[in-house]
């Protein structure tokens, strides 16, 4: 078998998802490793210990352990307050890596965890693979004076693609960005989506859905899942949800599945305050229900209530709830932005519209609202699209095959080091 030492610095797959910074890159790391030991490989991954007894390895899955790195105050840290903290977690994972090797190669998550594979690739003498999940310079043009990365991170990413052996993207775009924002090598680059869990995520008869969460049977309802921030813009469907009461249609509820806490604490949960502010201010309020971060098992429930998943975020570098949604067949309304314009066949399983334009879609919600026969179209070829390009068991195939790749000896560029690629 051959060893992985996969790096997470913030994302930890036994991290509760919903929570800040816990969304889809936990949920990569967590079935990437796991799918790849099919393939002939264990995986070691290693994430920012988050409590002060943390010292030994978790043992996570079938060849999978976790490897709490202690950096920092114990706690939760938001994920760019670790950069301040990142010197120490390389330090702490080199002296782990001595001591748990030899590893075969590394597998880098997010730009800081691509600057300690840097770190690792030159001191332990291994190959490193990156993924970055995000870009820097994307997320600074979208979020501008709000974007709160550390001002290192464009060249950090820049140090990074230039020392990485192979470079995953999850989308044709991405790829195209690595290469026009960055002058990375499109040689050295491996398009790899990432994928939905189809044993997890499957229709549900809808009936059969509300009954199970205590949800009326009667009536048309949207759900968003994902986190309350800014940048998910949920503002946006509150806004096109307002349209369609303006215009005398009938407006279908929404659904608000995700946040800090199980129970939609509104004390704990400022986003959540101010979009509740935002509905009452549009004379939505009624239709609005938040129900708080829900376990991944219960999901495909929320997913499968509903008539349409939605979500218009401004900036999505992927985007896993859309993929989730429609693995459960039900039709997804999505900004047209990142690799939800990979992920998303407009027009055939869902649609997409231009973020920050709640004109656009209310058109589309109203549209899927009103004809059950397209609704059902879009179901089935929703959940066809996600078998046939989407399923976790080929999103690991092909990771290992990155792996294998790079292992032996096929590709043949190197890193700025000078390791073999």
């Amino acid at each position: 078998m051959k060893r992985v030492l996969m790096i997470s610095e913030h994302a930890d797959p036994s991290a509760p998802l919903g929570a800040t910074d816990a969304g889809g890159q936990n949920v990569y790391v967590d079935q990437v490793s796991r799918g790849v030991v099919r393939y002939g490989y264990t995986v070691d991954i290693y994430t920012r210990a988050t409590t002060p007894d943390a010292a030994e390895p978790i043992a996570w899955a079938d060849g999978v352990r976790i490897v709490p790195v202690p950096a920092g105050p114990p706690g939760f840290l938001p994920k760019d307050a670790i950069w301040q903290y990142i010197t120490e977690f390389t330090t702490r994972s080199m002296a782990l890596a001595e001591r748990s090797g030899p590893y075969d190669l590394i597998h880098g998550n997010f730009w800081m965890s691509g600057w300690v594979g840097t770190e690792l690739k030159r001191h332990l003498g291994l190959p490193l693979v990156q993924i970055f999940h995000a870009l820097g310079v994307i997320k600074r043009e979208y979020q501008g004076d709000a974007d709160s990365s550390p001002p290192e991170r464009c060249d950090v990413e820049q140090s990074v693609i230039e020392n990485a052996d192979l470079i995953i993207a999850q989308c044709p775009a991405e790829a195209d960005d690595l290469v026009r924002r960055y002058g990375a090598d499109r040689g050295r680059i491996r398009v790899v989506p990432s994928g939905v869990d189809l044993m997890r995520f499957f229709p549900i008869p809808q009936d059969a859905a509300r009954a199970a969460l205590g949800l009326p049977t009667e009536g048309r309802m949207i759900i968003y899942v994902g986190r309350l921030q800014p940048r998910k813009d949920v503002e946006n469907i509150l806004r096109g949800l307002a349209l369609l009461r303006q215009a005398g249609c009938t407006v279908p509820r929404l659904l608000v599945v995700g946040g800090e806490t199980d129970d939609a604490s509104l004390d704990q949960e400022p986003e959540m305050r101010r979009l509740l502010g935002v509905a009452a201010d549009l004379g939505i309020r009624d239709l609005v229900t938040f129900v708080g971060r829900k376990p991944a098992d219960r999901l495909p429930l929320y997913y499968s209530a509903a008539d349409a998943f939605v979500s218009t975020p401004w900036y999505e570098p992927y985007g896993l709830t859309p993929l989730e949604a429609m693995a459960c067949g039900t039709p997804v309304i999505c900004s047209a932005v990142g690799g939800i314009t990979f992920t998303v066949a407009d027009g055939e399983t869902g649609f997409l519209v231009p973020p920050r334009h709640p004109e656009a879609l209310a058109d589309r919600i109203q549209t899927l609202m009103d004809n059950r026969d397209v609704r059902v179209r879009m179901a089935r070829n929703a959940r066809r699209r996600v078998e046939e390009h989407f399923a976790w068991t080929t999103v690991a195939e092909r990771t290992a095959a990155v792996y294998t790749e790079l292992l032996e000896g096929q590709h043949h560029g190197t890193g700025a080091s000078g390791t073999p690629g």
